[in-house]
């Protein structure tokens, strides 16, 4: 059992935290299903992968279930909670940030059903075949075929729309900051899409955006705000891999009271999601 864990708990972990968007579940996740396979007869693990991919699935279904009840109470929007990534990887860290999907995508997921939600997963971040799918979810492979497209259009994605984000590098970062530092509306208003949106997670714990911000011009104004807000508190930024991509943790000393991503489309920025509830900042 010790050297399944050492072999799987990464492929598990990011498994059960793109299923769940927390990495306290997903860490809890882990222990227990490896807890429960330590009275698995043998045999049933003959083939280990499926067998574990199963139960940490199938325990994230149910986590899913009350997890929804929860969110329905929770004060403003919620985000998933962010993970640092290494530049430099382990082996471990590099099996995690390979079958990462993009923090955005985290968000969309948010839409999809739990089975939905699994099926989507396996496919697009771990690259499981239908059969596979089908054989971990205990239904049908043409039935999950259809909870992927049903995924996929609940999520606004085309059958031949690559699920890929684009990239995020730090020097368009530096650009996005460098238009923050000098107020220059005119260049943050060209790096920003017409529809752009601006999220944020307090959770009622930290000064968040109580509803989603929309379109380029009250976006610019509200980050332009904020930004001089983290001026007068000594906030700075720091660039950083998050989830597999660059974002920005913002830092009040040593302390992480924000985390912030940025998605863009064609080049241009398309959403901006700021996690400033402390209880999700704890990993990064």
């Amino acid at each position: 059992m010790e050297e399944l864990y050492d072999q799987y708990k990464a492929l598990l972990f990011t498994l059960a935290y793109q299923l769940t968007g927390s990495a306290a579940d997903a860490e809890d996740a882990v222990q227990d299903v490896f807890v429960k396979a330590g009275d698995v007869h043998p045999e049933r693990l003959e083939e280990p992968k499926a067998y574990l991919c199963k139960m940490i699935t199938n325990h994230c279904l149910n986590l899913q279930k009350s997890a929804r009840k929860k969110r329905e109470t929770y004060v403003g929007p919620w985000l998933p909670e962010p993970i640092r990534t290494q530049e430099t990887d382990t082996l471990e860290t590099a099996v995690v940030r390979r079958d990462l999907l993009s923090y955005g995508m985290l968000v969309l997921m948010e839409r999809l059903t739990p089975t939905e939600r699994a099926v989507f997963v396996l496919r697009e971040a771990l690259d499981f075949d239908y059969p596979e799918i089908a054989e971990l979810l205990g239904k049908q492979e043409a039935n999950c075929r259809k909870l992927m497209s049903r995924a996929k259009s609940k999520m606004g994605i085309s059958e031949e729309e690559p699920i890929a984000a684009e990239a995020v590098d730090k020097e368009w970062v530096s650009r996005f900051l460098a238009s923050l530092e000098h107020g220059n509306v005119d260049h943050m208003l060209s790096l920003l899409t017409e529809d752009v949106m601006f999220v944020s997670d307090g959770g009622g714990k930290a000064i968040a955006a109580i509803r989603p911000v929309h379109m380029r011009v009250p976006v610019a104004h509200f980050l332009f705000d904020g930004f001089k807000s983290t001026v007068r508190e000594n906030i700075r930024f720091e660039a950083a891999p998050l989830n597999g991509e660059t974002g920005l943790i913002l830092r009040s000393g040593d302390e992480a009271v924000g985390a912030l991503f940025v998605q863009l489309q064609r080049g241009k920025l398309a959403r901006i999601f700021v996690v400033r509830n402390p209880d999700k900042l704890t990993r990064v």
